[in-house]
């Protein structure tokens, strides 16, 4: 990553001013420029070429699930996941002066944020559009200043736009949390030893009978705790062929690095996404079911 110069304090993130994942950069690098983009891609891109350090980027949410396209990007990006964070979200209902919840008919926003809402959208009778991204949305009915339709976006995005709340907090889960991974250039592996880390790869299993179930069994006799195993298909084909893990530890603590050897036996081909230390947020999972 850049040690020096513009770039070097520079983090990227997907959407607009006043996106959630704005609102994340801004918390975890409060002295760094955070730099909107367009896609995905582009803020992978603007870290891969060296025009800023980090990209902040969403690849789960407690309600919703995962974002898929991350699942697809990571593997082919030269990119590591150096961090995490857990934001946890509230989304307000806005829109342009004079109007109110008696005037609306449409409410436009992410995929994400429509799907996480869906209770207040149908109390409420209101029509959903998804648009690009919560703060894009926020602005284009800012743009737009018709009192019939509203967005769904955060607080930080109607103080940007001048839209007024009409409804506060209207998700539909109180634990509603998205995950983000923090991505640099090159391989920054946190070290063994000085903390809870987790270790994030891709693999592809053998066309072995039983493959994937010996390929995790190196997991469960080493004592090593998966907290996240996710299947999803490559090119178009109907099978899954690919599958993204997290697990508790360092690959250089004995017990994952022979669960990686294992699995590296009954594997294709393995791919390590980043080796990086666990967000403190994980402490309240305990024994439940982690956030996915």
């Amino acid at each position: 990553m850049p040690k020096n110069g513009p770039s070097a304090r520079r983090i990227t993130f997907q959407g607009e001013p006043g996106a959630n994942s704005h609102i994340a950069c801004r918390e975890v690098f409060p002295d760094f420029e955070a730099v909107p983009c367009p896609t995905f891609e582009d803020a992978f891109a603007a870290v891969e070429s060296g025009a800023a350090a980090y990209a902040m980027i969403p690849i789960e949410n407690s309600v919703a699930g995962r974002v898929a396209d991350i699942h697809h990007l990571m593997p082919q990006s030269s990119l590591s996941i150096v961090g995490e964070y857990f934001l946890p979200l509230s989304h307000q209902l806005m829109a342009v002066k004079g109007a109110s919840l008696s005037t609306l008919k449409t409410v436009q926003s992410h995929v994400m944020a429509l799907g996480q809402c869906r209770k207040a959208i149908r109390t409420l009778s209101l029509t959903p559009i998804i648009g690009a991204d919560t703060a894009g949305s926020a602005r284009e009915i800012a743009e737009a200043n018709d009192v019939t339709r509203a967005a769904i976006a955060s607080r930080l995005a109607a103080d940007i736009y001048g839209l007024d709340i009409l409804a506060e907090n209207i998700e539909d889960e109180a634990h509603n949390t998205t995950r983000f991974i923090i991505l640099t250039r090159g391989a920054d592996w946190a070290p063994a030893g000085r903390g809870p880390v987790i270790t994030t790869f891709v693999f592809r299993v053998r066309n072995v009978p039983a493959a994937l179930y010996k390929a995790m069994g190196g997991f469960a006799t080493n004592g090593v705790n998966m907290t996240k195993l996710e299947s999803y298909q490559l090119d178009g084909q109907f099978t899954a062929t690919q599958f993204y893990a997290d697990v508790e530890g360092h690959p250089d603590d004995r017990s994952v690095k022979l669960a990686l050897e294992e699995l590296a036996f009954f594997s294709r081909e393995m791919r390590i996404l980043g080796v990086y230390p666990a967000h403190p947020y994980r402490a309240r999972f305990g024994d439940a079911d982690p956030v996915i």
